[in-house]
């Protein structure tokens, strides 16, 4: 069974190349540590949220929420990035409410009633964070006029571009990625808010991952994050360092669950 490599959360077409270098700069921190063999180049098809996290995952990028529901002991985390990204915040990041740059909302308490657009249930920043920022507004009682699921973050950004949706909530480091490769979309939308933080989205390997690797892949991953020779890689990404996982940290994404449905806010409509 050969080991599965995926960048998927961040993985615009016109970002392979980057997710490439930023691959081949921690395949050959692993080489140096005994790890060879390794494929060349990540798996580019894999999606954000699939089924479930394969047994033969070696190394991916996985959301923090569903790691605790639909994922729960499914992977272990390895460490979390620090994004160099409006929204982020040492190993925290945010979701961040889109509109068109022409839009009528000013504040996110005019989005009441809109036609409002999100990627998927299980997505922290699609989901999770902007029903707990609407739930301080909600007072108990449904908020926007409809919600629909996509599947898709950078889809939603260029609904709202096209004025084919009226909001939509994704993360802040999704929406950096996409004002820098697709500028011309992005700048016909406005980042109106953005939702209380949240750990980042960790890098993760499979729980069955030996641990003599595991300690290698953390090893590696701290001297991509702190290595000279690794800055292109780094950039290419809008990483800026990337710091051990405290899994106990992501329990805040749940607390948010709870607030929500304290609020009488459990669903995102």
């Amino acid at each position: 069974m050969s080991p599965r490599i995926s960048l998927p959360m961040y993985n615009l077409p016109e970002m392979r190349p980057a997710n490439a270098v930023f691959w081949q700069a921690l395949r050959t921190e692993l080489a140096r540590r005994g790890l060879e063999g390794l494929p060349k180049l990540p798996d580019y098809t894999r999606p954000p949220v699939p089924e479930r996290i394969e047994a033969e995952t070696f190394f991916t990028q996985v959301c923090g929420y569903p790691l605790q529901t639909i994922y729960a002991g499914q992977a272990r985390m390895l460490g979390v990035p620090v994004y160099d990204a409006p929204g982020c915040e040492g190993p925290n990041h945010a979701g961040v409410f889109v509109v068109h740059r022409d839009s009528r909302f000013q504040t996110l308490a005019d989005l009441r009633g809109c036609h409002f657009v999100f990627n998927s249930i299980h997505s922290n920043s699609g989901m999770n964070l902007p029903r707990r920022a609407l739930a301080d507004l909600a007072g108990g009682r449904p908020f926007l006029g409809s919600a629909t699921e996509t599947h898709s973050q950078p889809a939603n950004i260029e609904r709202i571009a096209r004025r084919e949706a009226e909001a939509t909530c994704v993360d802040c480091v999704t929406y950096a990625f996409f004002r820098r490769h697709r500028r011309a979309l992005g700048d016909l939308t406005w980042p109106l808010a953005f939702t209380p933080p949240s750990p980042a989205i960790p890098f993760v390997t499979a729980p069955t991952t030996p641990e003599p690797v595991v300690a290698k892949l953390e090893a590696a991953l701290l001297a991509l994050a702190r290595s000279p020779a690794w800055v292109e890689a780094r950039a290419g990404l809008m990483i800026a360092d990337i710091l051990p996982a405290d899994p106990a940290r992501y329990a805040l994404q749940l607390d948010y669950v709870r607030q929500a449905e304290a609020l009488g806010y459990p669903n995102l409509a």
